[in-house]
C-alpha cells in the first residue's frame, strides 16, 4: 500500500519542491531546436539542428555538444549536408559501443524524393563517420532504439502517396529491413519514441497527425508483429518516453495548455491509457523535442524552447520522487 500510494502521489510531491534550474546552453544559431540527450563514455552529449528557421531551410546543421555534469557544455562537432537540410537528431549507443546519430535530410528540390534518413557513427562524440542511407527514401526514421542486440524504428511516410508509418529492425544499425509494413494505428502515427518491459514487451509513444491529433501507446509481444494500439487522450509533440528503474513510465514532449504549447513531463498510465502532468517546464510558443536521461535518481533534460524571444536550446536537472 505504501508503494501504490507513492507512485499515485507523486506529481503532487514533485510539484512541492523548489522549481529546477533552467540552464540556457546554446542560441549561437538562427533557430535552435530538436535536442536529444544521451550520456556516453563519462560524458554527456546534446544534439540539435541550426538552420535559418523551423520549417526546412537547406542550411539545416547538427550541432554536437558536450558535458561533464551540465554545467559547461563545449561545442564537439557539426555534421551538414549537401544535400540538405539534416533535421531532428536522436542519439544511441550500439552494441559494439558505437555513439549514433540518426538525423532525417529534407533533400533540395527536384529530385525523385523528398526525404532520406542516414545515420552516423563515432567514438568520441567528436569525429564522426561519414552518413551512412538507412531505410527507404521518404520513410522518416525518426528515432532508433536499441535492445537485445537488435535496432528498431518507426518510419512514417512524407510524400502524398505514402501509405502507414512502419516498423523497422536491424542487426547491425546500417542495413535496416522492414518488420511490420503498415503498423495499425489509425490518424498518421509520425514521431516516436521505444520503452522495453522486463519481458520484452515493446511500447511505442507516437504523436499522430491526423484525426483529433492525439498521442497513441502501441504495444507488442515479440516478434513485434501483433500490436495493440490505445488512444491516450491528449497531444504530445516531439515525444520522449523512459522507462524508470522502478517501472514507471515517463513522457516529456509538446503539450498545448490554453495560453499556448508548452514542454512538460508526465507520467504515462498504461492502465488507465492517459497522461498525468508532472511539471511544465519554463518554455513557450516553438518549444519541445526534449532528450531525457535517468541517473542517481536524477532526471536530465534537454529541450529547445522561445519563451526568451529566440529559440535557444536548455539544460535541467530535477530528482524525482
Amino acid at each position: 500500500m505504501i508503494r501504490v500510494l507513492a507512485v499515485l502521489f507523486a506529481p503532487l510531491l514533485l510539484a512541492a519542491q523548489p522549481a529546477p534550474e533552467v540552464r540556457k546552453i546554446w542560441d549561437a544559431g538562427v533557430h535552435n531546436a530538436f535536442t536529444d540527450l544521451i550520456r556516453y563514455e563519462g560524458r554527456l552529449f546534446c544534439v540539435f539542428r541550426e538552420g535559418a528557421k523551423h520549417q526546412v531551410s537547406p542550411d539545416g546543421k547538427i550541432r554536437v555538444l558536450a558535458s561533464r555534469d551540465g554545467g559547461e557544455w563545449t561545442s564537439v562537432a557539426l555534421l551538414a549536408s549537401e544535400l540538405g537540410d539534416l533535421r531532428d537528431p536522436h542519439l544511441s549507443v550500439t552494441p559494439r559501443g558505437e555513439l549514433m546519430l540518426v538525423a532525417a535530410i529534407a533533400l533540395n528540390p527536384g529530385g525523385p524524393h523528398r526525404h532520406q534518413t542516414h545515420a552516423f557513427f563515432s567514438r568520441d562524440g567528436a569525429n564522426w563517420s561519414e552518413p551512412t542511407p538507412i531505410g527507404e527514401p521518404d520513410y522518416w526514421l525518426w528515432r532508433v532504439a536499441w535492445h537485445k542486440g537488435k535496432a528498431y524504428a518507426v518510419g512514417y511516410p512524407t510524400n502524398p502517396g505514402g501509405r502507414a508509418a512502419r516498423l523497422y529492425h536491424s542487426e547491425d544499425g546500417r542495413t535496416f529491413r522492414t518488420l511490420v509494413a503498415e503498423l495499425p494505428a489509425p490518424d498518421a502515427p509520425n514521431e516516436t519514441d521505444f520503452a522495453f518491459l522486463p519481458d520484452d514487451t515493446m511500447l511505442i509513444l507516437a504523436r499522430r497527425g491526423g484525426g483529433a491529433r492525439t498521442a497513441a501507446l502501441l504495444t507488442a509481444s515479440p516478434p513485434y508483429t501483433d500490436w495493440r494500439v490505445d488512444d491516450l487522450g491528449r497531444q504530445l509533440g516531439g515525444p520522449a518516453l523512459l522507462r524508470l528503474p522502478d517501472g514507471r513510465l515517463l513522457a516529456a514532449g509538446r503539450i498545448h495548455p490554453e495560453g499556448g504549447s508548452r514542454t512538460a513531463l508526465l507520467w504515462l498510465d498504461r492502465e488507465q491509457k492517459q497522461f498525468r502532468e508532472i511539471r511544465v517546464l519554463p518554455s513557450k510558443g516553438d518549444s519541445s523535442y526534449p532528450g531525457l536521461v535517468y541517473e542517481g535518481g536524477e532526471l536530465l533534460v534537454s529541450y529547445y524552447s522561445s519563451h526568451e524571444g529566440k529559440s535557444a536550446i536548455y539544460f535541467t536537472r530535477l530528482r524525482l520522487p
